[in-house]
């Protein structure tokens, strides 16, 4: 049977929300593409698959941060909590998605041509925003930079 340092177990911390982070990423970036393949068909199944992964990735981020509040309050992830524009970033990315689901709750052509197709590619450009600002900051702390 091992025995865990102090220190030993908070190297193995690991933040839960690095679980649910990843899925409104794909899920938003997933709703820019069938937005484009609606734009490209008119199919309205194009249309819903967008509502329901902007919904599937706002319900996702909501997870995220719940998981992000929890990891704050347990001292050996708070190390590995995001840095502030991260965070900033996040809450940004989900007021978007939200503002984008109302804007495909219309009906037809209109719903996601123009703004929910520019929505959808906005959302997804400060996805890979956050994700560059999150990964310097644990390539940071996985080097000791």
């Amino acid at each position: 049977m091992a025995v865990l340092s102090p220190t030993d177990r908070d190297a193995t911390a690991y933040p839960i929300q690095s679980l649910f982070v990843p899925f409104p990423f794909v899920c938003f970036t997933l709703a820019l593409a069938t937005d484009i393949a609606f734009w490209q068909s008119n199919n309205l199944m194009w249309q819903n698959f967008s509502a329901w992964l902007l919904c599937a990735g706002l319900v996702f981020g909501v997870i995220a941060i719940l998981a992000g509040l929890i990891d704050l309050a347990r001292p050996r992830t708070r190390p590995l909590r995001a840095a502030f524009p991260s965070v900033l970033l996040y809450l940004v990315i989900l007021a978007l998605a939200f503002l984008n689901s109302l804007v495909h709750a219309g009906d037809g052509w209109t719903a996601v041509v123009p703004y929910g197709l520019t929505l959808s590619a906005v959302t997804s450009a400060f996805c890979l925003v956050a994700a560059a600002v999150s990964a310097r900051k644990y390539a940071r702390l996985a080097w000791r930079i």
